[in-house]
């Protein structure tokens, strides 16, 4: 317990998934919690639901590409809790479809949300982490195990979380340079059984299969659960990790050593 005693926490895409297991993590172990998403009544009560037991949390409406709004809403925690101190940029969403079978439109939206807003949040981390006194923090960037090998009917998805991995290090890179106090790293799942992970069971046709089907493809014989990837970002935001900026944390069940 208190593993991120007395930090703001702000993370996107928070009404669900990850974002959701993340969050009620992150409270437990002793955070603020500001969670963000656009999913307006979930992120509400789950809020609600993190203060009843006992955490500190609160849910914000925001859409991650909307460059304006970030400053807003970072402002806001600002001058409610003083500081900042972890960003978890988690929003995100998937385009099951090929190289020939993805639109522009498609192709732009999924680049919008999972790699332009990635973009525009570490940058008003940054800003605001490097101000404060004392100045710090930690940006964890959710990527994928598709920001490392390709996956053929995840064309869009696949562009998106690759920027992520190689933005990630860029910028980790800036902010040691620069001597901010800032780590920023990226975090790699594999297929972990969220709401966005079963609409890629529902296209199939049979959700069951598609979860029996990633079992047998991940050698610890399962698809990933919520926590498992909510304890690497933990990790990751706490003061265990000191040393650790620019890296890829990669938690996928093992199938990318296969």
């Amino acid at each position: 317990m208190g593993r991120v005693e007395g930090k703001v926490a702000l993370i996107t895409g928070g009404a669900r998934g990850l974002g959701e297991a993340t969050g009620r993590l992150m409270a437990q172990e002793g955070a603020t919690v500001v969670l963000t998403d656009v999913l307006d009544s979930e992120g509400e009560t789950l809020a609600k639901d993190i203060t009843a037991n006992g955490g500190t949390a609160s849910y914000v409406h925001q859409d991650v590409t909307d460059e304006g709004a970030w400053a807003e809403i970072t402002g806001a925690i600002v001058a409610e809790h003083g500081r900042l101190d972890i960003v978890v940029n988690n929003a995100g969403i998937v385009l099951d479809a090929n190289v020939e079978d993805t639109t522009l439109e498609g192709w732009r939206h999924v680049n919008a949300i999972n790699s332009e807003a990635v973009f525009l949040g570490t940058r008003e981390a940054i800003r605001v982490m490097k101000a404060q006194d004392p100045r710090g923090g930690s940006i964890v960037n959710i990527s994928s195990i598709a920001g490392l090998v390709g996956i053929d009917n995840l064309a869009a998805y696949n562009a998106s979380k690759g920027a992520v991995r190689l933005f990630t290090k860029s910028a980790a890179l800036h902010v040691a340079k620069q001597g901010y106090g800032i780590r920023i790293n990226s975090v790699h799942p594999s297929y972990t059984w969220t709401p966005m992970v079963q609409h890629l069971g529902d296209n199939t046709g049979d959700r069951d299969a598609f979860f029996d089907a990633l079992s047998q493809v991940h050698p610890l014989g399962r698809p990933g659960e919520p926590m498992d990837i909510a304890w690497g970002v933990l990790y990751l935001a706490s003061d265990e990790s000191p040393w650790v900026t620019g890296s890829e944390l990669v938690i996928d069940g093992g199938i990318t050593a296969a």
